[in-house]
């Protein structure tokens, strides 16, 4: 039987940024908003908090990048002159 490779590793706050590219504050402020998933306490009643691995990589997979579309690219090229 193969075994399917999970994720399970806790990343913390200290390692989320370079992971994700967004500073601690903009991380806080999405999960205020949920737009980002809350972190889990590690031991109950204690202050240490991460996220799975596998958690962050769905939150990437499920971001759509913004891309500039072609109506605002031409719009920029309108005042330049060629």
């Amino acid at each position: 039987m193969e075994l399917k490779n999970t994720q399970n590793r806790i990343i913390r706050m200290k390692d989320l940024p370079s992971k994700i590219g967004l500073r601690p504050s903009t991380i806080y402020g999405l999960i205020v908003e949920k737009k980002f998933p809350a972190p889990h306490k590690l031991v109950p009643g204690g202050r240490a908090a991460g996220w799975l691995e596998s958690t962050i990589d769905a939150w990437i997979e499920g971001q759509t990048p913004s891309l500039p579309s072609e109506t605002s690219s031409l719009a920029l090229n309108r005042g330049s002159k060629q």
